[in-house]
């Protein structure tokens, strides 16, 4: 094995950002190679300081790398200046902490965490050394596989990625080196064989499309309906241990602890929320440990508790309390700052002004809260069941507490959606705004405005988005009235970015086409604005003879061949289509941790109910059935739904 780092080094100068290439950050884990070990190289498709902190790539990192038949190294999309001098030299994708060349390993695999990132995903292939199609790789070729949320409809990605990994990856990533170590002398087919009839690994070579659109084994031994994988308790996983710190700037550049993993709201367009349930609560005294031990070790003074909804983690306000530590003298000890808590994700009635009073200890990060919909009926719509009372609670909780902005995070385009609805958005950010001025001068709302995209595995998999004209058309109805409001400031999210990352949503594989026509027309980095061409993949669509409206604009019927029904997230897709009628008829669903089961299928299909650290409620919500407990096999009788679930017609 030869490093690349003489050949990679004189042209470090050249370029923005070296440091994003060097490796050798704290953390980094040794990379041993050697006979009849696996050797993985995980690939993050888009620039250092996006991917370096993502936790699922760290954590399976740190898994293969403490196995002894594994190596793991680390890659990221090379930036534009060195791609270019890399394919005029000739080298090949890298790994950040040896430099090896992308050759020397026998799996590149890519987290999917956005849809946007699929041209940097054939384009890293292609910088590998590999054929960009898997029909065209022979057994000499490095295992192309992927995971991540954008794997519960990997069909726009079918015909370049060899295999797919659905849902928790700590657990089948060992299985999947088991698999490859056991089978290389039967070659390329002979390992995807074996990689298919692993539980949570969909090989799409193992599937055909038929004429009506449905995905159906083609290789004997292959179910019908590939299942996601999920952990029973997060507890066993206490990753990762040793997280990297970056020699350079990047995104949430903090420590970042997961709480918890899972989401029993409801939320009928958050494609995150369902794919993960159940909730697993990580046990409190892990991630006492993991925080003080992690602080420790990086020596970051802001650490961010991670979830879909972290205030809803059992006993927040307690463990706040703990790791911000003393007024007087900080959680470093006699005159050390006190630690700064950041909660990504709160949940707008869960956040209470003992939890304001805690964050507010320590240095001030932003506070974001998502009502997502600006009208008490849209919210029963998407079942977002945030009252306009709980909201006014939650910002006067944070203004009170010293804030002097917050941040309003909204979709537009929502199933059902008025212009009344568009307006409700400014409404409430005055009301917000009013609120702050009871206790700080100069209060001040930020409103993030995003277009909404349906996505597969969620209720909404069937409406129709919003065209792009209809979407510029409410965000300038929405700028018009906030126009005089000097204390609340508007932004957007480009709605063409917003029909593209529909279009690859909720493609089938004839939409790969259209990927490699984009990523062959130099369409890479397209998740940043000033690298996004919407015309390229236009072009492409008209090319290929594929409508705009048929694959974004339209409505699905109930009897239709969805992409992904090959693939199951856990829940039923009887629950789904019912949810999606719900939805139309503004019905919102309860907290199912907290009243009887809906039958949803996550945890009937996997032996594991919520696991909760507490068997209360939280505050407001109803009393429950306090299960706390891995439930081995199915769901007690008593849990089960209480309400009759449509068929799909």
């Amino acid at each position: 094995m030869r490093s690349l780092w003489l050949d990679l080094e004189p042209l470090l100068d050249q370029v923005q950002r070296p440091a994003r290439y060097i490796g050798g950050e704290e953390g980094a884990r040794p990379a041993a190679h050697g006979p009849g070990k696996v050797a993985w190289l995980l690939c993050y498709p888009d620039s250092y300081e996006v991917g370096l902190p993502n936790q699922g790539l760290q954590i399976l990192y740190e898994i293969l790398n403490e196995r002894h038949d594994a190596v793991a190294e680390r890659a990221y999309a090379p930036w534009g200046d060195l791609e270019a001098l890399m394919r005029q030299q000739d080298l090949p994708l890298f790994s950040v902490d040896t430099h090896l060349g992308a050759g020397e390993f026998d799996i590149l695999a890519f987290n999917l965490s956005s849809e946007l990132v699929y041209t940097n995903v054939l384009n890293l292939i292609d910088l590998a050394g590999v054929a960009v199609r898997a029909a065209d790789r022979t057994d000499g070729d490095l295992l192309i596989g992927a995971g991540g949320h954008c794997a519960f409809n990997p069909e726009p990605l079918a015909d370049f990625v060899d295999f797919f990994v659905l849902g928790d990856g700590e657990e089948v990533v060992g299985e999947i080196n088991e698999t490859v170590a056991d089978r290389r002398a039967a070659g390329r087919h002979g390992i995807l064989e074996a990689l298919a009839r692993l539980e949570g690994v969909y090989v799409p070579a193992a599937f055909e499309v038929t004429r009506r659109g449905e995905v159906t084994p083609r290789w004997p031994g292959v179910p019908d309906t590939v299942e996601k994988r999920t952990i029973a308790s997060l507890g066993d996983w206490p990753y990762p241990k040793r997280q990297l710190v970056p020699l350079t700037e990047v995104v949430h550049d903090r420590l970042n602890v997961e709480v918890f993993r899972g989401c029993t709201r409801g939320c009928r367009f958050c494609q995150a929320g369902m794919i993960t349930r159940p909730v697993r609560e990580r046990p409190a005294d892990q991630v006492r440990t993991m925080i003080d031990e992690g602080l420790r070790r990086t020596g970051y003074d802001e650490v961010a508790l991670t979830s879909l909804s972290t205030a809803d983690f059992s006993g927040i306000e307690d463990l706040v309390a703990e790791v911000v530590g003393p007024a007087d003298d900080g959680a470093g000890g006699a005159g050390c700052p006190a630690v700064t808590v950041s909660l990504p994700s709160l949940r707008v009635d869960a956040f209470t002004v003992g939890l304001a009073a805690e964050l507010q200890r320590a240095r001030r990060t932003g506070l974001t809260f998502a009502p997502e919909a600006g009208s008490w009926r849209l919210r029963q719509v998407i079942n977002k069941l945030i009252s306009t009372e709980d909201l006014e609670a939650a910002v006067e909780g944070a203004f009170s507490q010293g804030w002097r902005r917050v941040k309003l995070y909204f979709l537009v385009g929502l199933p059902t959606e008025t212009d009344e609805d568009v307006l409700g958005i400014a409404t409430l950010a005055r009301r917000c705004v009013e609120v702050g001025r009871r206790h700080v001068r100069g209060a001040s709302v930020t409103v993030s405005v995003g277009g909404f995209v349906p996505k597969p595995q969620t209720p909404f998999q069937w409406f129709g988005q919003n065209t792009t004209e209809e979407l510029r058309r409410k965000i300038a109805l929405l700028a018009d009235d906030l126009r005089a409001d000097r204390s609340v400031k508007l932004k957007w999210h480009d709605p063409e970015a917003t029909l593209v990352e529909g279009l690859a949503s909720r493609g089938d594989r004839r939409l790969g086409a259209v990927i490699e026509d984009v990523w062959r027309s130099g369409g890479t980095f397209q998740e940043w604005s000033e690298h996004f061409d919407y015309r390229l993949w236009l072009d492409a669509m008209e090319r290929h003879g594929l409508s705009i409206e048929d694959y974004a604009y339209r409505h699905r019927s109930g009897t239709e061949a969805l992409p992904w029904d090959h693939l199951s997230a856990g829940l039923h897709k009887d629950f789904l289509w019912q949810d999606w009628q719900d939805a139309l008829a503004g019905s919102g669903l309860e907290d199912c941790r907290w009243t009887p089961c809906y039958d949803c299928g996550a945890c009937t299909g996997y032996g594991i109910e919520h696991v909760v650290a507490s068997a209360l409620p939280p505050a407001g919500g109803s009393q429950g059935t306090g299960q706390n407990l891995l439930q081995p096999g199915p769901v007690p009788v008593q849990l089960r739904k209480t309400r009759p679930l449509a068929g799909v017609s």
